[in-house]
């Protein structure tokens, strides 16, 4: 591949290393790719709120795809620009279909507010027994008409008797393509969006806005979540450390998260 014109990230499992952070030598890569006025878009499953501490690890400012490409949120003005919003009448009937076939689910939403920072409260919403398998401090626990009453980025579904892997194909058993399913983890813990919306169709709106070919996009994934958007690039680079899912679908496989694999690759070209 020729020098890219747009470089693309997931975030966890791949950018960051196994402890969460953002290596000196990934910071210094990205740094060098940003100073040649490339774009370095990151393209998470995480919500808008949970980006200001990477991009400053980073030290990358400028649109971000968040919630599995549902959100385009610009990280230097703090600011969501666009949320492809699941609807409520179709969470409530998502949500009675799959408590109704799949005894034992937990359900959480998460809402797009104007910035990462805003209506803190009203981001991340789960049910009781959701809370109870995810302690998560971020989260606010509310009924499950609360949940569905207002249209969502992002649809949670928690089973602790099954696999992602087995949940997402119940899952999409149940309730067809009314809802897109993925997962980036293996816990049990699935994320549905409308219909048509993964990380490849938010990262493909992101480039039209830049102006820049999908031949010339390279991106990094590591889950099941990403395997539309290493599909989608130019070239497609899975982490050592990746889903098999993901590796199979990737045009090459660099080092591990905990290798800078991400890195190693860029310095290609800068």
């Amino acid at each position: 591949m020729r020098e890219p014109g747009l470089v693309a990230s997931d975030v966890d499992g791949t950018l960051l290393d196994p402890r969460e952070e953002v290596s000196g030598r990934t910071a210094a890569t990205a740094g060098r790719v940003i100073a040649s006025g490339t774009p370095f878009v990151l393209v998470t499953g995480r919500p808008p709120r949970w980006m200001p501490r990477i991009v400053a690890a980073l030290g990358v400012s400028g649109i971000a795809v968040c919630a599995n490409g549902a959100v385009t949120y610009d990280t230097a003005a703090d600011r969501v620009l666009h949320s492809h919003d699941i609807d409520p009448v179709t969470l409530h009937d998502v949500v009675r279909e799959l408590r109704r076939e799949l005894g034992g689910c937990a359900f959480a939403v998460e809402r797009a507010t104007r910035s990462a920072r805003d209506d803190l409260r009203e981001q991340f919403l789960a049910e009781a027994d959701f809370h109870r398998n995810w302690m998560n401090t971020d989260i606010r626990v509310a009924p499950t008409d609360e949940l569905t009453g207002k249209p969502a980025m992002k649809l949670l579904v928690m089973h602790p008797g099954l696999t992602s892997g087995e949940l997402a194909a119940a899952t999409q058993e149940i309730i067809g393509d009314q809802l897109r399913s993925t997962y980036s983890t293996d816990s049990g813990l699935i994320e549905l969006s409308a219909p048509g919306v993964d990380k490849a169709s938010g990262l493909a709106a992101a480039a039209a806005e830049l102006g820049i070919a999908r031949s010339d996009v390279i991106a990094f994934g590591d889950m099941p979540n990403d395997v539309p958007m290493l599909t989608w690039a130019g070239h497609g680079v899975a982490m050592r450390n990746a889903h098999p899912d993901a590796l199979a679908a990737a045009d090459e496989v660099t080092a591990s998260n905990a290798e800078d694999g991400v890195a190693q690759v860029l310095e290609r070209w800068w």
